[in-house]
C-alpha cells in the first residue's frame, strides 16, 4: 500500500494507509502491537464477519439500523465472513486481551467495505452501525466458540472418524497375527496384533466422545452481554435472534449462554475444549509411539511391522528409512500439548468480568484444531492405511518368549512353571523344549496349553 490518509477515533486523528479498509483504531493497534508478525488466525476473523452480518440482520429487524445501511453492512461482513478481505486485518494476536483491537478492525473493515458499496449512500460507522447492540466482550468470545466449533466440525472430528475408520479395518485385517505382548517393554503373554490395533482405534472414537462433549460447551455463546454481561445497550430480543441467524448461517446449532457473567468473565468452554484436545494429542503420541516402536529395525529391532516407505531416511546411509509420519505426527502432540498449556494460563488470569487473554486462547485453540486435524489426516493415509505384519518374526518371537511359561501356571503351579522359564533362558531354548524334556505333561496337553492363539482369549473378544 502506498501513501498515507488521515482518519479519526475519539482519541484523535490518525495517519492510515490510503488503500487499507481499516481505520484509525486499528492502526493504533497496528502501531502499538508490534510483537510477532503474527495476525489473528483467518478462521477467528472469518467467524467475526459470521457474527456482524447476523447482527446487523438482527438489529435492522429490531429497528436498531435502517434497510439501506443494514443491507451494506450484511453484504461486507458476508465477504469477511467467505474469507475476502484477509489482508486488512493486520493486528497482532499478542494485542489488547479482549480482542478489542480485532473487533475495532472487523467494525472498521466492515464499515468501510459498506460504505463503498452504498457509493455516497448514507455514512456508515464502525461504532455507532457494525458494532450496535454488541461489545468486544461479548463478539470476540462469541467469534471465539463460532471459529473452535467450525474447525472442528469441518476439519478435526471428520480426520479423527477417518483416522478410527483406517486403524478399525486394519485391527480386522491383521487379527490372525499373533504377537508378543510388552510390559514394561519387556516381553509378556501372547497378544492379537489386531486386538493392539484395535485398542488404538478405542482411544480415538473415546477422543471423538471427548471432543464432541467440549463441543457443546462451545454452542453457548456471549452475544448479547455487552460490556460486562448485563446487557447495556442491548435490544431485547438481540441475543436470542442473532445467535439463531448465526446457526443457520453456519449450519451449527448455537445457544444464548446461561449466564452473562460467566460467559464474559471466563473462558472455561474453551479451557475445556483445549483439554480434550490435549487428552487426544495424548493418544495420539502414544498410538504413533507404538506404531513405531513395532516397526523398529528392519533387522535389529522389534519389526513386528512394516512402515510405508515415503521418503529417504538418512543424508549418509543409503536404504535408510524412518518412521517419518510417526515423527511429524509426535511433533503435532507436544505442541498441542504446549498450546493447551497456555491457553489454560490464559483461562485461570481473567479478573472479575472480563477474561483479557482471549486472543491468545483463540490463537492457540484453532492452531491445535488445525494441526490435529491434518497430523490425523497424514498419519491415517500415509502410515496406518499401508501398515503390514511380519507374520514370520511375530510367530518366532512367540515361540522363544520365556512369558510361554505363563500358560503353564494353572497346571503345574507358579514356582515350576517359574523354574522351567530360568532354564530355558539359562540354556537358550525354548519353553516348549524345556518341557519336553522334563515330561510331566502329555505331548498333547502341552501342545493345548502352548497354543500361542488360544493365551490371546481367540474367541474373539
Amino acid at each position: 500500500m502506498s501513501g498515507r490518509r488521515s482518519e479519526r477515533d475519539s482519541m484523535g486523528p490518525v495517519e492510515v494507509p490510503a488503500e487499507a479498509l481499516w481505520g484509525a483504531s486499528t492502526q493504533r493497534a497496528v502501531e502499538n502491537f508490534p510483537v510477532s508478525g503474527r495476525p489473528l488466525p483467518p478462521l477467528l476473523i472469518r467467524a467475526l464477519g459470521y457474527v456482524k452480518e447476523a447482527a446487523a440482520a438482527t438489529n435492522h429487524e429490531l429497528g436498531v439500523l435502517d434497510a439501506e445501511r443494514a443491507a451494506a453492512i450484511r453484504q461486507a461482513a458476508r465477504e469477511v465472513a467467505q474469507g475476502g478481505h484477509l489482508e486488512h486485518f493486520p493486528v497482532d494476536v499478542f494485542q489488547t486481551g479482549s480482542g478489542t483491537s480485532s473487533n475495532m478492525n472487523a467494525n472498521e473493515v466492515i464499515a468501510r467495505r459498506a460504505s463503498q458499496i452504498l457509493d455516497g449512500g448514507p455514512p456508515i460507522h464502525p461504532n455507532d452501525h457494525v458494532n450496535a447492540s454488541q461489545s468486544s466482550n461479548d463478539v470476540v468470545p462469541t467469534a471465539l466458540h463460532v471459529a473452535a466449533r467450525l474447525a472442528l466440525h469441518r476439519e478435526l472430528l471428520p480426520a479423527l472418524a477417518r483416522l478410527h475408520e483406517v486403524l478399525a479395518a486394519k485391527a480386522r485385517e491383521l487379527d490372525d497375527v499373533v504377537k508378543l505382548g510388552r510390559t514394561h517393554l519387556m516381553d509378556a503373554v501372547p497378544v492379537r496384533l489386531g486386538q493392539e490395533i484395535a485398542g488404538w482405534a478405542r482411544q480415538v472414537e473415546l477422543a471423538i466422545g471427548r471432543i464432541e462433549a467440549a463441543d457443546d460447551g462451545l454452542a453457548e455463546l456471549a452475544l448479547g452481554g455487552t460490556a460486562v454481561g448485563t446487557g447495556l445497550n442491548c435490544p431485547p430480543g438481540f441475543a436470542r435472534k442473532t445467535v439463531a441467524r448465526l446457526g443457520r448461517r453456519t449450519e451449527l446449532e448455537y445457544r444464548v449462554a446461561g449466564h452473562g457473567f460467566e460467559a464474559q468473565g471466563a473462558r472455561d468452554a474453551a479451557v475445556h475444549a483445549s483439554g480434550a484436545l490435549r487428552t487426544t494429542a495424548v493418544s495420539l503420541m502414544k498410538i504413533a509411539n507404538d506404531v513405531r516402536l513395532l516397526a523398529s529395525g528392519p533387522r535389529a529391532g522389534l519389526a513386528e511391522l512394516r512402515l510405508p516407505a515415503v521418503q529417504p531416511g538418512s543424508s549418509i546411509m543409503p536404504g535408510k528409512v524412518n518412521p517419518v509420519i510417526c515423527e511429524s505426527v509426535t511433533q503435532v502432540c507436544a505442541q498441542v500439548i504446549g498450546n493447551d498449556a497456555a491457553v489454560a494460563v490464559g483461562g485461570m488470569s481473567g479478573q472479575l468480568e472480563l477474561n483479557a487473554f482471549v486472543p491468545l486462547i483463540a490463537r492457540n485453540l484453532l492452531e491445535s484444531i488445525e494441526l490435529l486435524a491434518a497430523a490425523c489426516r497424514i498419519f491415517a493415509e500415509r502410515c496406518l492405511a499401508g501398515l503390514e505384519a511380519d507374520r514370520e518374526r511375530a510367530a518366532a518371537s512367540v515361540e522363544q518368549s520365556l512369558a510361554m511359561a505363563t500358560a503353564l501356571v494353572p497346571e503345574i503351579g507358579y514356582d515350576a512353571a517359574a523354574e522351567i522359564a530360568k532354564e530355558a533362558f539359562a540354556s537358550g531354548r525354548t519353553v516348549r523344549e524345556v518341557c519336553l524334556e522334563r515330561g510331566g505333561l502329555a505331548p498333547e496337553r502341552l501342545e493345548a496349553l502352548l497354543d500361542p492363539r488360544r493365551q490371546t482369549g481367540a474367541d474373539g473378544e
